[in-house]
């Protein structure tokens, strides 16, 4: 499968997060990168966005090698980059996108400019499987505060109705002793209950979780039951978020392939 992704200089979150986490699944990830971050736990410092022609030339050069049937998009940064990216998506009749809708970091540094976000609108989102946006994020793609229950369904019937097939609410960001993320499909609601991990160690969690469903979709799972493997597999790494650097530490994405080695040994 294929991620199409900034790089974190700081290998949490991006496309690095990507690949671990694909790996972890016991999935091979390609990629194409669309951006390059000075970051680290703390900051963004500075994003250097690659030429809209080398994005492009990355896609054309895994895909027509590649057999690829699960795209899984992040960092887009720019309107441009969105445009190849959803137009590629089309010339290679990719069926299967899970659309991450990076907007702004965890420390707060935005991700997505402005006049990308009408593009992603209009052009991806109409094209994704599943599309998994944080509470913040949904608040911009919806139009209005999500603070309740209520308001996570309404948020998820509201961006359903710009196409994607899926719409994954995350509840990370609501408050309450329960993580509460929201799969709706058009008819259906599903939950995905897990009890609130108490850590600052949560950088790239986003990436980890929608590269994580992907690399199930890739392994031939349904939506529901690759969101299921998914949560089950972030909730098993969070509490050992490693505590290096300052800010938020990064995730450990192959504690448990390490514990199933100890297992088997």
């Amino acid at each position: 499968m294929l991620a199409i992704a900034g790089s974190d200089s700081g290998a949490g979150a991006g496309i690095q997060a990507d690949l671990k986490a694909m790996a972890a699944q016991g999935v091979y990830g390609l990629s194409a990168i669309t951006a390059v971050t000075a970051q680290n736990t703390v900051s963004v410092e500075k994003v250097h966005m690659l030429p809209p022609e080398m994005v492009d030339a990355q896609i054309d050069a895994v895909l027509n090698d590649f057999p690829v049937e699960v795209v899984k998009t992040g960092m887009l940064g720019e309107a441009k980059i969105a445009g190849i990216v959803a137009a590629k998506l089309r010339q290679y009749k990719i069926r299967k996108l899970v659309l991450d809708p990076v907007m702004v970091a965890k420390s707060g540094d935005m991700l997505l400019e402005s006049s990308a976000q009408q593009t992603l609108q209009e052009e991806l989102i109409p094209l994704a499987l599943l599309i998994t946006p944080n509470i913040p994020e949904a608040e911009v793609l919806c139009g209005h505060h999500v603070k309740t229950s209520a308001d996570l369904k309404s948020a998820a019937r509201i961006i359903h109705n710009r196409g994607p097939s899926y719409v994954l609410l995350k509840g990370g960001h609501a408050k309450g002793k329960e993580a509460v993320d929201i799969l709706y499909d058009g008819e259906k609601y599903y939950y995905y209950r897990a009890p609130r991990i108490a850590t600052k160690n949560t950088h790239g969690t986003g990436c980890t979780f929608a590269s994580a469903i992907a690399a199930h979709l890739a392994l031939g799972k349904t939506v529901p039951l690759a969101v299921k493997a998914a949560r089950e597999y972030l909730q098993r790494i969070i509490p050992y978020g490693l505590n290096i650097g300052q800010g938020h530490g990064p995730l450990d994405h192959f504690r448990t392939c390490r514990t199933k080695l100890r297992d088997t040994n």
